[in-house]
C-alpha cells in the first residue's frame, strides 16, 4: 500500500495557500450541509504535490475518516486505463485504430442505423460505414445509454435490460453481444454521444490480448504503473479502507445506495466503462503517467507521440462536444469550448468552457463525483474524490473555479 503525501508548499509551486485554504472550506461546508460525505483534493504542479486535504467521512454511520488512503469508486475515470490499455495493443500492432469492430467482434459484423419510429415500430438501415475501434475510443460509434430518455434508441436499451449498462447475472462478453443486436442511433462518426463505447473496447482488449479484461489491466498497465491499490475487487484487507457510497436525496441530503459489487472474486462482469477502484495515490500515478508523455519512474508504456494522440481533440474541425454531440442528450452548457481525445475530454477554448481551464486540459469523471484532469499549459494536476451518486448536485464548476484562482504564475 502507498500513500500519497504533500510534497512541497503551495508557495514553492506557484500556488497561493490562502486561495487553497478557501478551496478546503467550499467544500468542507458542503459537509457540513450534510451534501457530501467527506472528501479528498490534492493539487499538484510539476508533479509534486503541493495541496492535499481529506476531510469528513468515508463511512457517516460507521464514523470512519477520510485519509489519504481511502479506496474510491472511480466509475467512469475507468475510461482512460482502459484506454491505455487499448492503445498499448495498437503500439503493438495487435490493434489498429482503423479496424471496424467486426474484425475482432463478429456480432457487429451487419451493423443497422436507427431510421424513423418507436418501440416494436423501429424501422433501421444498414449503415453506410462499420463502426471502427477509433470510434469506440471518441464515443462516436453511435452506441448509447439507456439513462438518457432522449432517443428511441435509448429506450430499446433498456428494453434489454440495459439500465445499468450491462443485462444483469451477465457477463462482459454477453453484455457486448446483446449492445450489438441493437440498433446504432446514428451513422458512426457523424455525431458525439457518451455510451457503453468503452464496455465494447474492453471486449475488443479481452479477445485481442486472450487474457480477461482485469488481468491484462493489472499486468500491463495498474502494475507496471506502481497504482498498487487499484483494480476491479478489492481484498479483504483493502475492505476496510473503501468508502461507503452515497447518492443525493431529493430533498439535498445523501443516503447510502448500492455500488460496485467489489469484495470477493473476480465480478461477473468486468466493466472497462467504470470497474475500477483506486486511491488517490493510484490516480496520482495515473495522471503523472500522462504528464510525462507515456513514462513514468523510467516505465514507459506508450510513445509520447501516442499520448499526444490520446489527448487532443478527435471530432471534426475542433468541434466540441455540444457542437457535435447527439442532441439533446449532448446539448449542455458544460460542453461548450470541450472537445474529446482519445478516452479523454480535451479543452479546445477556454474562453467557452463552464469553468476556467487552461488551453489542452484533458480529463475525466467518475459518476460518484470523482473526476482528475490534467493542464499541461499550467504543468497542473488535479483530482477530487468522493463518493456520492449525484441528481442535481454539480461541484466541477466550483472545484476548477478555485483551484483556478489559486495560481500564481
Amino acid at each position: 500500500m502507498a500513500q500519497l503525501r504533500q510534497e512541497v508548499d503551495p508557495g514553492d509551486a506557484g500556488l497561493d495557500a490562502k486561495a487553497l485554504d478557501r478551496l478546503d472550506q467550499h467544500f468542507a461546508h458542503y459537509v457540513d450541509e450534510g451534501r457530501l460525505p467527506g472528501y479528498l483534493v490534492a493539487v499538484a504542479r510539476g508533479g509534486r504535490v503541493a495541496h492535499l486535504t481529506a476531510h469528513g467521512r468515508r463511512d457517516i454511520a460507521a464514523g470512519l475518516p477520510v485519509e489519504p488512503d481511502t479506496l474510491w469508486r472511480i466509475y467512469s475515470m475507468t475510461k482512460p486505463v482502459t484506454t491505455v490499455a487499448a492503445l498499448i495493443l495498437v503500439e503493438e500492432g495487435r490493434l489498429s485504430l482503423d479496424d471496424p469492430v467486426a474484425h475482432h467482434l463478429p456480432a457487429f459484423a451487419d451493423p443497422q442505423v436507427y431510421e424513423s419510429g418507436s418501440g416494436a415500430d423501429v424501422r433501421t438501415r444498414p449503415a453506410a460505414q462499420p463502426p471502427l475501434i477509433r470510434h469506440l475510443l471518441t464515443h462516436t460509434a453511435g452506441l448509447t445509454f439507456a439513462f438518457y430518455h432522449s432517443h428511441p434508441v435509448d429506450a430499446l436499451y433498456r428494453a434489454a435490460n440495459l439500465e445499468s449498462a450491462v443485462v444483469p447475472g451477465s457477463n462482459l462478453a454477453e453484455t457486448v453481444e446483446v449492445y450489438a443486436s441493437l440498433p446504432l442511433q446514428f451513422e458512426p462518426g457523424t455525431q458525439w454521444n457518451y455510451s457503453v463505447a468503452t464496455n465494447v473496447l474492453g471486449r475488443v482488449i479481452e479477445v485481442v490480448s486472450g487474457q480477461p479484461l482485469d488481468e491484462f489491466v493489472g499486468e500491463r498497465v495498474l502494475g507496471p504503473l506502481g497504482m498498487t491499490d487499484a483494480g476491479f475487487r478489492v481484498s479483504d484487507q483493502q475492505a476496510v479502507r473503501l468508502s461507503e457510497l452515497y447518492g443525493e436525496t431529493d430533498t439535498g441530503g445523501i443516503e447510502p445506495v448500492p455500488g460496485l459489487p467489489l469484495r470477493g472474486g473476480r465480478p461477473r462482469f468486468l466493466s472497462g466503462s467504470g470497474g475500477l477502484a483506486a486511491s488517490a495515490h493510484d490516480v496520482h500515478r495515473f495522471m503523472e503517467f500522462l504528464r510525462r508523455g507515456g513514462e513514468l519512474d523510467g516505465v514507459r508504456l506508450l510513445a509520447p507521440g501516442t499520448v499526444d494522440l490520446m489527448t487532443r481533440n478527435h471530432l471534426p474541425g475542433g468541434a466540441d462536444l455540444r457542437a457535435f454531440g447527439s442532441r439533446p442528450a449532448q446539448d449542455q452548457p458544460g460542453h461548450d469550448g470541450v472537445g474529446f481525445g482519445l478516452g479523454v475530454s480535451v479543452v479546445v477554448d477556454p474562453e467557452r468552457t463552464l469553468a476556467p481551464s487552461g488551453p489542452g486540459a484533458y480529463g475525466w469523471s467518475g459518476a460518484a463525483t470523482t473526476t482528475f484532469w490534467v493542464d499541461p499549459a499550467h504543468d497542473l494536476t488535479v483530482q477530487f474524490m468522493t463518493q456520492v451518486r449525484p441528481k442535481t448536485f454539480k461541484l466541477n464548476p466550483d472545484l476548477k473555479r478555485l483551484v483556478y484562482e489559486a495560481i500564481t504564475d
